[in-house]
């Protein structure tokens, strides 16, 4: 039982290199509007599938924290093969979404047969600062006991990969194939994982009003959008939780 965190983080681990490859194997498909229009369209099923183990990826990543503390097992080496796992299945994985995302932009586009494959780099800053996140985290990981400095990494993963989601449930919505958003997107994330923000973390230090208030908003606004907007509701989650960390300012002596 002693290994169970951290076959739970290989778990994890294992996931977020599964995804990686259904969006390696994902290929643009081209399509008529009419008889002189042909235009490229991303694909979507294999993103889609990918999401699904980014979201396994973050199952593991919450039982194998539950399972080290249900048997009392800490160790160095689980805190730093957590967050190796973790650059991979919510840094990596994630970045190679937004990679797609962004070739699918320019591809549909007039100029796509001049798009540079340097236009689509900016997707890999999301592992980047994702890394950056986690190594600091790793060194004040006493300090971050009661809350999170920056946005979590999984907040970010997680939060990208229902991105291939919305475009297989919501056709229609093809706001992402506009690259400045996805620029806008991209560069919001890394800012917010090395940022000096205090998000708080799911479970609650206390089971007291104040402690719970800003976690029941999360959930209760979050499932009211869901049938409005969809897998878009992502949006309103990520916007209410750092809205929401803003105003609670979690604090040390929780």
């Amino acid at each position: 039982m002693k290994h169970l965190p951290n076959i739970l983080t290989l778990a994890n681990l294992f996931s977020g290199c599964i995804a990686i490859t259904y969006i390696l194997a994902a290929q643009n498909f081209t399509t008529a509007f009419d008889i002189n229009t042909y235009v490229e369209v991303p694909a979507v099923e294999q993103p889609y599938i990918a999401s699904l183990f980014i979201f396994l990826a973050a199952l593991f990543d919450m039982l194998d924290g539950a399972a080290a503390r249900a048997l009392k097992i800490y160790s160095p080496i689980g805190k730093d093969l957590d967050s190796l796992a973790d650059v991979v299945s919510f840094g990596v994985a994630p970045a190679m979404i937004m990679f797609k995302l962004l070739w699918g932009a320019y591809m549909a586009q007039p100029e796509a047969l001049d798009a540079s494959m340097l236009s689509m780099s900016p997707a890999f800053l999301i592992a980047c600062f994702g890394a950056l996140r986690l190594a600091r985290f790793n060194q004040t990981s006493l300090e971050q006991k009661n809350y999170f400095i920056g946005m979590p990494i999984p907040a970010v993963g997680i939060f990208i990969a229902t991105f291939p989601m919305i475009l297989w449930h919501q056709p229609l919505f093809r706001y992402f194939y506009n690259p400045w958003l996805l620029y806008g997107i991209i560069g919001l994330c890394s800012w917010l994982m090395v940022s000096n923000i205090r998000f708080f973390k799911w479970q609650p230090p206390q089971w007291t009003v104040k402690h719970i208030t800003p976690r029941l908003i999360l959930v209760f606004v979050t499932a009211a959008a869901i049938p409005f907007l969809g897998w878009a509701a992502s949006f309103v989650a990520m916007g209410l939780y750092l809205l929401l960390s803003i105003v609670f300012k979690p604090q040390g002596e929780y």
